[in-house]
């Protein structure tokens, strides 16, 4: 646990201080990986979060957005890989879309194949087609143009989501609603059939939360 929590603050320190906009993402650009993708659903949840809260579970790797006291819809997301650990309690400032990309010059230097500028709009845009900017960090949710990589440890501090799931959340979620991310699992049961027809979705609850 400690060397959890260590590895979280350098991971959030690291985020907000030393990350370009740029460098909080990665994308198709940074090469296909195995799919692991599950659908969305609306899910029993804790009590204790308010209806336009966002909890986003890293462990379990979802998104839960709270619309009702005891019930959200839970989202399948990618998440920060090791090295950019993080977690905190944030709001979100500001919200896109087809917000643009700019690679860092060490991005370029670290992967040459990176273009220096994707347009918002563009399909191969890593940022996909939305996102909410959180507080003064340079972290976002946000869509992909890797679909295949939710469900994966492979963000470099952002919360990356399939483009219609973050379309849906743009509509719903509110500049200055409050973004909770944390390492913490939750314990939920799907309240809704999924389209593929998946068993509900279950974890270890947070009953300090």
């Amino acid at each position: 646990m400690n060397v959890l929590t260590k590895t979280a603050i350098a991971g959030a320190i690291a985020c907000v201080m030393l990350q370009s906009p740029a460098m909080a993402q990665s994308g198709g650009f940074w090469g296909p990986q195995k799919n692991s993708v599950y659908d969305k659903h609306t899910v029993s949840f804790s009590k204790n979060y308010r209806p336009g809260e966002i909890i986003v579970s890293f462990s379990d790797r979802r998104l839960h957005h709270v619309t009702a006291r005891g019930q959200a819809i839970s989202y399948p997301i990618a998440v920060p890989r090791a090295q950019s650990r993080w977690q905190g309690t944030q709001r979100v400032s500001r919200k896109a879309i087809n917000p643009s990309w700019t690679p860092t010059a060490r991005m370029r230097r670290e992967n040459p194949k990176l273009p220096a500028f994707v347009p918002g709009g563009h399909p191969r845009n890593p940022l996909g087609v939305r996102a909410l900017y959180l507080g003064s960090t340079l972290c976002r949710i946000h869509g992909t143009d890797a679909p295949w990589t939710i469900g994966k440890n492979v963000s470099k501090g952002c919360i990356r989501m399939h483009n219609e799931h973050v379309v849906e959340l743009y509509k719903r979620v509110k500049v200055g609603a409050k973004v909770k991310a944390t390492w913490k699992t939750y314990q939920v049961a799907s309240l809704s059939t999924s389209s593929s027809g998946e068993k509900p979705i279950t974890s270890i609850f947070d009953t300090t939360n």
